[in-house]
C-alpha cells in the first residue's frame, strides 16, 4: 500500500499556565520562551497505523506530509524515525495564519502532487485547536470516503475494515480505497523510534513545497483569505469565590450550609 500520513508541529501541551500567553492584538499566540514545540500528540498513533498496515500488506510506500515553519521538519523526522519513507514539508510565508479550512486545500494540493495513494490517515485532532475538521476537508476536497476517529483498521480485500470510536461505544464500517482515516487515542500506543533509526532519519532529505509548487495562488492563502475569519484571540480570565462553611459538628456545618443555600435562593 501507498500511504500519506499528515502530522502537525504544535506547542507543547504540557507548557505551564504562566508561560502561555496571547497577542490579543495580532491574535496569535506567543511561543513560550525555551519551551520546544513537539508532535501533535494523535499524530505518531496515524504513523503507527500506517507501519502496520504497511507491514501486514507486505510492501508499499508511507509519505509524510506536514505544513508549517522550518521547525515541523522534527515532526516529519520523527515519523522517518518510526520508519516512514519519504517526508514533505509545506513551507511558504503565505501560510501563516491561515485557517483549517486552507489547511486542508493546502495539504490536499500536495497529496495530488505526490501521486498515487491508497490510503491517507491523520490523527483525529491537532490538540492545539482541537477542532477535527482537516480529515474531512481533504476527503472532501479530494472526493473520496473519509472515516473518522477510528481505534483500529485491517486491509480487507480491496477496501478497509475500520472500527470507529462513538460517545457510547464503537462501530464497525467498511471503506472502499482511496480513502482518508483519522486516527484516534484508542488505537494504542505508537512505537518508540531507536537511537539508530533516529541517527538515519536525520540523514533523509525533506522536500520543501511553497505554496506555488502545488498549485495555491495568493488569493488562496494568508489571513486574508480565511474561509473562518478569527474575530478574537485571548485567554480567557477564571475568577472563583470560595467561602469556608464553619461548624463544630457535621450537622452544624450542613445546617450553616443550607442556609446559605436558602438565602441566595438556590434551594
Amino acid at each position: 500500500m501507498n500511504i500519506i500520513v499528515c502530522v502537525k508541529q504544535i506547542p507543547d501541551p504540557e507548557t505551564p499556565a504562566a508561560s502561555f500567553k496571547v497577542d490579543e492584538a495580532a491574535k496569535k499566540v506567543i511561543p513560550a520562551q525555551g519551551i520546544a514545540p513537539v508532535v501533535n500528540p494523535y499524530d505518531p498513533q496515524a504513523t503507527e497505523a500506517a507501519l502496520r498496515l504497511r507491514d501486514a500488506d507486505g510492501g508499499g510506500k508511507i509519505t509524510v506530509i506536514s505544513l508549517g515553519p522550518d521547525s515541523a521538519r522534527d515532526a516529519i523526522k520523527h515519523a522517518l524515525a518510526m520508519g516512514a519513507d519519504e517526508g514533505v514539508l509545506l513551507s511558504d510565508p503565505g501560510f501563516d495564519g491561515i485557517d483549517n479550512f486552507q489547511t486542508a486545500t493546502a495539504l490536499a494540493k500536495a497529496i495530488e502532487k505526490v501521486g498515487e495513494y491508497d490510503l491517507i490517515l491523520m490523527g483525529r485532532a491537532a490538540a492545539d485547536w482541537d477542532m477535527g475538521v482537516v480529515p474531512t476537508g481533504v476527503a472532501s476536497i479530494l472526493g473520496i470516503p473519509v472515516v473518522s476517529v477510528a481505534k483500529g483498521m485491517e486491509k480487507d480485500g480491496a477496501g478497509l475494515k475500520v472500527e470507529r470510536v462513538l460517545d457510547d461505544g464503537f462501530e464497525t464500517v467498511e471503506t472502499s480505497l482511496p480513502a482518508v482515516v483519522s486516527i484516534s487515542n484508542e488505537f494504542g500506543e505508537p512505537r518508540y523510534p531507536q537511537l539508530r533509526q533516529i541517527m538515519l532519519a536525520a540523514k533523509k532529505t525533506v522536500q520543501v513545497w511553497s505554496a506555488a509548487d502545488v498549485g495555491l495562488g495568493a488569493d488562496e492563502i494568508g489571513a486574508a483569505n480565511r474561509w473562518l475569519p478569527l474575530e478574537a484571540l485571548y485567554v480567557p480570565v477564571v475568577e472563583s469565590n470560595v467561602e469556608i462553611i464553619e461548624g463544630d459538628t457535621p450537622e452544624e456545618k450542613a445546617t450553616a450550609l443550607a442556609q446559605k443555600l436558602r438565602a441566595a435562593k438556590l434551594v
